[in-house]
């Protein structure tokens, strides 16, 4: 089974298992899950500060505040390669490449975050959950996982 899950415009990092409790943990708010975004133009301080304390979101047509995250602009373009769906060209302006860490992981979180910023999502890939690392995998690439660090479980005893 899938832990977590990417929609059909996401790329990046997914995490397989037959093991029902560990997918239930790392879909817990305390495993971080950091994605590499590309916006449309050139995102801003205000937009960066706006995503990290928390921003408006619709999930089925219910309001719902995002919890802070971590978001930071990226020096320079990450080296992925480029998409077989091209998302547009260089004639409609400038993009700008951000990296954000969640804990949650509501329905098309990130790309309504940074519509609500003002900066549409143009390309999203998810590069880290936890503490595996998508590095240079390339699509189809299968590595297997002997350790994930796991947050202990709470006894409820």
């Amino acid at each position: 089974m899938a832990i977590g899950r990417l929609d059909e415009d996401s790329e990046g990092l997914l995490l397989l298992t037959t093991h029902g409790w560990t997918s239930e943990l790392v879909r817990q708010k305390n495993v971080e899950k950091e994605y590499f975004v590309q916006v449309d133009g050139m995102v801003t301080d205000e937009a960066v500060s706006k995503m990290e304390n928390g921003v408006l979101i619709g999930i089925r047509n219910v309001k719902y505040m995002t919890l802070p995250c971590r978001v930071f602009r990226l020096d320079a373009q990450p080296d992925f390669p480029p998409r077989t769906k091209r998302i547009r060209d260089d004639r409609h302006g400038p993009t700008s490449w951000i990296s954000i860490t969640l804990t949650e992981g509501k329905y098309r979180q990130i790309r309504k975050m940074t519509a609500a910023a003002g900066f549409p999502t143009l390309r999203l890939i998810r590069v880290r959950v936890g503490n595996i690392i998508l590095g240079n995998l390339k699509a189809g690439e299968v590595l297997e996982v002997k350790e994930f660090d796991l947050p202990q479980p709470i006894s409820t005893r």
